[in-house]
């Protein structure tokens, strides 16, 4: 594959960091290589340095680093951030532990849930009081304000949280103020999230405080070793963001690496000529799904390891079935898959590193979908009779044979994946007859014939490098910022229009020059407009363009929930203003054609109860037209796709593979 460059940049490395693989895209001079190594979970610095020097060589300056970590998540999900001192108004330390009283174990007698990242006795509450309206209330105490420093001495972050900031913050500065002396990285909220709500505004504040000290010191170790002339972050919503910024607020890419994944399908499936599309990025340790109805879909309403995070994000749903996804029997004697994982070490038995839990990958291996040299072309050979004792313990307790515990073990992991899937489609009203499956990750293209069928999309598409195509996405993404305010201005006041373009052109002001001040040219911006409003009475908003939001707001209304009140007043809760620009600009030139027939060698695959022998092709022998039926088994560098009995496999101009069922 060829890229021809339009811009000043000559090399490029996107890195998307995996639960068991670290995934590289290198572009210099109009062409693209690619590079998968095993992730370092205990340092994910290590494999991303080790992949840079493998690419680079000795030649390691000069060159634009786009990056997809997993350090923020990894540091929630499993609880090992920094000791944080929140600070708040009196009486309101508790916020974070009542939240909104949610109950996700339904039919459970006595719910449980995480506790908050900040114990009770590491927060402190402070006289003083502002209004909803932006009015003082009650001044802040200076006994208050002059104890804090002594207060905080152990911190190693802080997070600064007080009643109604977002309609003044004057009191959560002089806060800031007292204590900036202590050099303790310090999140605060007025900054952070301008938004009313304050139980979600103190979870994202707490949740920025809670990981920066690891981001700071991971990226501050990526950007000196590197030797990188520019360091990018993935953040959530889609875009990239610069490193500085990444590391004083972390929060923003907690979704880096799937929020990649989505950009990435969608500008593939785009050249293709589909833009309805739902993301299907099947990895070593989970699933991520997306609905792309022309655009990604954002949300504010997010949550990770029980923290509520507000900041806006690609609506992603994560389900823990992957390629390591381990199977057991359950003490009822009921086969499980997931979502506990073999992750990448040892990673699965087949790996031959000491796994001894069979995974879906294994069952692919011993059923023959993945042939034994099929893995990063055949760099990296699989043991297949490594699998037989381990799986022999599974059939036995299933009383089947191994062939059946094998098709079992994907069997549900298929169905957790449908369900996935079904959340973001059919139980938000979109039928996915109208949508395009997009499969990608390294064992995406194993599953999307079956999940097509099963969840009755209208076909479905494998991208280039699927293996790759986060790391594409956060190579392709533009440069993003977002700024928000809560406004709470009814449509039906006088001034409203007026007063909301008055707000606009403030935070578009404010958001221009900080994208100036990191180096981005004021002239190549885009500016978008959203507005999130609600009728009044209701709870929750819905996000709509800026342009003609009351009526934009009437029709998505009658969309989502089936009605609307035209002639009730709207209320404009919060104005969202997004600034973006290109990121690196560059061109695919389309596959050659070519009337020769692919060559294809045969591999064994158990089908319809027996050994059969079907053919295998090597992606890279396929040009544009050609027009293959299954059984058939396509590999490649990063990823293998399972083409069953009954599908048509049609390679279009960019090399994308559409699958779709013989009628």
């Amino acid at each position: 594959m060829s890229l021809t460059e339009k811009g000043k940049i000559s090399r490029i490395i996107s890195v998307d960091t995996g639960g068991t693989f670290t995934d590289f895209l290198f572009f210099e001079n109009g062409h693209l290589g690619s590079l998968k190594i095993p992730s370092t979970p205990a340092d994910p610095a290590e494999a991303v340095l080790e992949g840079i020097n493998t690419l680079l060589g000795k030649s390691t300056k000069n060159y634009i680093l786009l990056h997809g970590s997993t350090v923020s998540t990894n540091t929630v999900l499993e609880r090992t951030g920094a000791k944080v001192k929140l600070i708040t108004n009196s009486g309101f330390e508790d916020i974070i532990e009542i939240g909104r009283q949610n109950r996700p174990q339904l039919y459970e007698l006595v719910g449980h849930r995480l506790p908050p990242l900040v114990s009770r006795a590491d927060r402190q509450g402070i006289q003083g009081r502002i209004g909803p309206n932006g009015e003082i209330v009650e001044q802040l105490d200076a006994d208050d304000l002059r104890q804090l420093p002594q207060y905080l001495e152990n911190a190693e972050s802080i997070a600064i949280v007080l009643l109604h900031s977002y309609a003044n913050p004057e009191h959560e500065a002089q806060v800031e103020a007292s204590i900036s002396s202590l050099n303790i990285p310090i999140s605060m909220s007025a900054k952070l999230l301008p938004e009313y709500r304050e139980y979600e505004r103190t979870s994202t504040t707490v949740t920025n405080a809670y990981v920066a000290p690891k981001m700071l010191a991971y990226l501050t170790r990526l950007e000196r070793e590197s030797q990188a002339e520019r360091v990018n972050l993935m953040g959530s919503n889609g875009g990239s963001l610069p490193v500085k910024r990444a590391a004083l607020e972390p929060v923003h890419t907690l979704l880096s690496g799937p929020a990649g994944g989505v950009i990435g399908a969608l500008a593939w499936s785009k050249r293709a000529g589909h833009d309805h599309i739902i993301s299907f990025d099947m990895g070593g340790t989970s699933t991520d799904v997306s609905l792309c109805p022309g655009t990604p879909t954002h949300t504010t309403e997010f949550e990770i390891g029980g923290q509520a995070v507000a900041v806006p994000v690609i609506d992603i749903h994560t389900v823990g079935s992957g390629g390591g996804s381990l199977a057991r029997i359950d003490p009822g004697g009921v086969l499980r898959v997931g979502p506990q994982s073999a992750g990448a070490d040892p990673g699965p038995i087949c790996y031959d590193k000491g796994g001894a839990g069979v995974t879906v990958t294994d069952a692919h291996v011993w059923l023959g979908h993945l042939p034994t040299d099929g893995l990063l072309d055949g760099s990296t050979s699989l043991e297949r009779a490594a699998i037989k004792p381990h799986l022999q313990h599974i059939a036995t307790s299933l009383h089947c044979g191994l062939e059946e515990a094998a098709q079992g073990i994907l069997k549900i992991a298929d169905s957790t994946m449908e369900r996935a899937l079904r959340v973001i489609s059919v139980e938000k009203g979109y039928d996915p007859a109208d949508f395009s499956l997009v499969a990608f990750g390294g064992a995406g293209g194993l599953h999307v014939a079956g999940l097509t069928e099963r969840l009755g999309a209208s076909k479905a598409i494998v991208p280039p490098l699927p293996g790759l195509l986060s790391a594409y996405g956060i190579l392709s993404a533009d440069i993003t910022r977002e700024t928000s305010k809560t406004v709470l201005i009814p449509s039906s006041r006088t001034r409203a229009q007026r007063d909301i373009e008055t707000i606009f052109l403030e935070l578009e002001k404010v958001i221009t020059n900080e994208m100036e001040s990191e180096g981005i040219n004021r002239e190549s911006l885009t500016l978008k407009r959203w507005v999130e409003a609600r009728y009044e009475g209701q709870s929750f908003e819905l996000r709509v363009p800026g342009a003609a939001w009351i009526s934009n707001f009437h029709a998505l209304h009658q969309e989502r929930y089936g009605y609307q009140h035209p002639g009730q007043s709207v209320l404009a809760v919060t104005l969202r203003s997004v600034a973006s620009a290109p990121g690196p600009e560059f061109e695919l030139n389309p596959l050659k054609e070519s009337s020769t027939p692919p060559k294809n060698t045969f591999t064994t695959v158990f089908l319809d109860g027996q050994w059969t022998e079907v053919k295998r092709i090597g992606r890279e022998n396929l040009s544009p037209g050609y027009e293959l039926s299954g059984p058939l088994v396509i590999t490649e560098y990063s990823s293998t796709t399972w083409i069953p009995p009954d599908y048509n496999v049609i390679v279009d101009q960019w090399g994308n593979l559409h699958l779709s069922r013989i009628q």
